[in-house]
């Protein structure tokens, strides 16, 4: 009797663009007439696919045309482990108590149980994604609707029409529009991504390094810029141009990445940024912010805070402007730069927020997601020291959560 022993052949292969763009390996192991495939982003364990064959010539021969097929997309062969995992900065901020003599009118708080940036807010819900890789939606009222467990921790949350995109530290933009979230996109290892936002298909994605990477709806790499600050904390675009703020200010560009547009120093460097149609918005480090005209980049006004921007939006067409700071404070002020109040949050600092039909939704270093009435008349209550009781929202025992497939 004799035993016959099938012999195991591994190949590897990794694509990788320097400057953006895909960061990717892909593995394709044969044992006899079995063919395991392993791919996924340099760093991370991936996915598995085995599939059996008749004999092991007929498995061969599949896993020379899966290795072909890659070689032609760019893949070449390379020793798994050389190139290191990709890195990733969790923003450290401080939250001081707020100074305001009042609190703000809260009418709900969710409390996620890590600090958040993520949020997003239209006419249906509200997302709320945080450090943890958990992603709630939630309703106006504050119901919990669902429950997304993503890998990684949760940068930001963006929409782009109607898709909702997740933004994680793992270096993949988790597209959250259908009922199981899924990787759109796959960012280099080498992007220590800080900030995101997606125009018409198209991902920008600012950096540690003070970088823009432009990527397209096929996940390929399109262009990159190299800034004259680092830690860029805003990137956003229209059709005109992709604005990116950092450490020196903000930086626009043409949308083809050709030429750069116009460059502004801003009052420190910037930690945070909003558009409008014509404007854009900077928060800075140095207590205040700051609206930039698109098209020249000319300051139009400054918005002055107690201490560090974290955060800022807008009403629509920015009749009023918002603001976060480091020492647990919301602010809000006219157009012309007028200070109209100053409010507690009741929590933590605002790390993000936006604003919608008369309320102003923040997410806080506590983790929380939270409601402020920012209606005139509640304000003025506020300042008189009424507030409505704050409700805490409760997770319901049978909420769906969804995963990566």
């Amino acid at each position: 009797m004799s035993l016959l022993r099938s012999e195991t052949t591994t190949t590897y292969l990794e694509l990788s663009q320097e400057g953006g763009g895909a960061h990717k390996f892909y593995e394709v192991t044969v044992a006899g007439t079995v063919v395991t495939i392993r791919y996924g982003r340099i760093g991370a364990a991936g996915q598995t696919s085995t599939s059996t064959f008749p004999t092991a010539e007929k498995a061969r021969a599949a896993a020379a045309k899966k290795v072909g097929e890659k070689v032609r997309k760019g893949y070449a062969p390379a020793v798994q482990g050389e190139r290191a995992p990709r890195p990733v900065t969790r923003r450290q901020v401080a939250s001081a108590p707020s100074t305001a003599r009042a609190v703000a009118p809260v009418l709900w708080r969710f409390r996620t149980g890590s600090s958040a940036f993520g949020i997003h807010v239209d006419d249906d819900r509200c997302w709320v994604g945080n450090q943890a890789g958990d992603v709630y939606t939630l309703d106006h009222e504050g119901g919990v609707l669902a429950h997304f467990n993503l890998p990684d921790g949760v940068k930001c949350l963006v929409a782009d029409d109607f898709w909702i995109y997740a933004g994680c530290d793992d270096g993949r933009v988790y597209d959250l529009s259908s009922k199981l979230p899924f990787a759109a996109y796959d960012i280099a290892a080498n992007v220590d991504i800080f900030w995101l936002d997606i125009h018409e298909g198209v991902l920008d994605v600012s950096d540690r390094e003070g970088r823009l990477t432009v990527i397209d709806h096929e996940d390929e790499h399109q262009w990159s810029r190299g800034s004259q600050g680092d830690h860029a904390w805003m990137v956003r675009a229209d059709d005109k141009a992709v604005y990116h703020g950092h450490s020196r200010g903000v930086t626009a560009y043409a949308p083809d990445g050709g030429r750069e547009l116009w460059h502004t120093r801003t009052k420190g460097p910037v930690l945070f940024g909003w558009q409008e149609d014509t404007a854009v918005y900077a928060g800075t480090a140095h207590r205040a912010v700051q609206r930039l005209d698109k098209r020249s980049g000319g300051v139009e006004a400054t918005y002055g805070c107690d201490a560090s921007v974290y955060s800022c939006a807008t009403s629509p067409g920015g009749r009023y402007v918002f603001a976060g700071d480091a020492a647990s404070s919301v602010y809000c002020f006219d157009r012309d730069g007028t200070r109209l109040w100053k409010l507690g949050t009741g929590g933590g600092s605002a790390l993000s927020m936006q604003y919608h039909d008369e309320r102003l939704y923040l997410v806080t270093t506590d983790g929380s997601l939270v409601c402020v009435d920012a209606s005139e008349s509640a304000v003025e209550a506020a300042q008189q020291g009424t507030v409505p009781v704050a409700r805490d929202v409760k997770l319901a025992a049978t909420l769906p959560t969804y995963q990566p497939a």
